[in-house]
């Protein structure tokens, strides 16, 4: 693919949806990453599109994020006419018992409201509990009525297994994207999600790929971080690190990436989010972002191809890495366990 200087990459999921292969996440504004300026916030937004990334990542569980981007829109219609909103259903844990047609709506007409649209671009769906608690076949049926009736245009999934996803599909309602956790420290898709995502036209929209921060050259050399981390983020991806093989090979990746990353003039991050963009199935990355700090940074992502010599030199570090058990999410949706005790699994209120 021709490289072109502060060009975005665009691809197109079915039905000649148009997205940038860069997307701004929502996730960094709804609080646990330090103090949010509304106003600066949707300027931002502004920003982010001028420069190529038309597409935002968001959810109704985001506290204040889809109220931002509809903000964003009322100030900049002319700017937002050019952008697709991906936001999400997640029914709260404690409501996955009683999710109904009405329940259901609700929380999709308070998206729209929220996002000052009449039809939302793509709603990716996520279920606490499918094999413990029923109703997500239902719930995605019900999601496909509103789909037929106009609130929806397209539908996705976020953090179901392989197995899970495969009985939605089987339910006959379309999905035409899939929302995984994917980097060089989780490579949990390619063991089963991504080959039967290829085999049913189904996308990757990834997130985690700079794991919260970790990939970058102020980590390079640190010693093991021990005390509380300052957001989410660290706290979440810390956490993959200690899975992947520990502090120590941590810090040996981070060597051979910038080595990468010095070859072509760049930054270690972006080695790191060209590695995923290139794999197979992968249409775009969700990178958080609380302000244009790193904006111009990342658009150089799409700048330099890496060579064959570049992904073996990685291998020689991913060959010694434990690779994280189970199938996409399974460790984060153990409610017992260290990822799964970190979730907030209630935040979707409708009162």
């Amino acid at each position: 693919m021709e490289k072109k200087k502060n060009r975005v990459e665009r691809t197109d999921l079915q039905s000649g949806y148009s997205i940038s292969r860069l997307i701004k996440g929502g996730w960094h504004l709804a609080g646990g990453h330090g103090e949010i300026d509304p106003d600066q916030a949707v300027k931002d937004m502004a920003a982010f599109v001028e420069a190529g990334i038309t597409t935002f990542d968001c959810a109704d569980h985001y506290t204040g994020v889809e109220e931002l981007i509809g903000n964003f829109r009322k100030a900049y219609p002319s700017l937002a006419s050019q952008v697709k909103i991906h936001t999400k259903f997640v029914p709260d844990y404690e409501q996955l018992g009683n999710v109904d047609r009405t329940y259901v709506e609700k929380i999709i007409d308070r998206s729209l409201k929220r996002l000052h649209v009449e039809r939302l671009d793509l709603v990716q769906f996520y279920w606490w509990d499918p094999d413990g608690i029923p109703g997500y076949i239902d719930t995605a049926l019900l999601l496909g009525d509103l789909k037929s009736e106009g609130k929806i245009d397209r539908l996705g999934v976020s953090n179901f297994n392989t197995r899970q996803l495969r009985t939605l599909i089987d339910t006959g309602v379309p999905m035409e994207s899939n929302q995984p956790q994917y980097s060089l420290l989780d490579t949990r898709p390619e063991k089963k999600l991504i080959p039967y995502c290829l085999d049913n036209g189904i996308n990757q929209l990834c997130y985690g790929t700079l794991a919260g921060g970790f990939f970058s050259e102020d980590w390079m050399g640190k010693p093991e971080p021990t005390e509380l981390f300052a957001n989410r983020s660290l706290t979440k991806y810390k956490l993959i690190i200690d899975d992947f093989g520990g502090w120590t090979l941590f810090q040996e990746l981070l060597q051979i990436l910038k080595q990468v990353s010095d070859r072509y003039g760049v930054t270690m991050p972006l080695v790191a989010m060209r590695w995923v963009l290139d794999r197979p199935g992968v249409a775009a990355l969700i990178i958080g972002a609380t302000s244009t700090l790193h904006l111009e940074e990342n658009l150089r992502v799409f700048e330099f191809s890496m060579t064959d010599d570049d992904y073996a030199l990685i291998d020689t570090i991913l060959k010694k890495r434990t690779v994280l058990n189970g199938d996409c999410y399974d460790l984060e949706r153990d409610k017992t366990g260290h990822h799964g005790s970190i979730m907030r699994y209630n935040q979707n209120k409708t009162e």
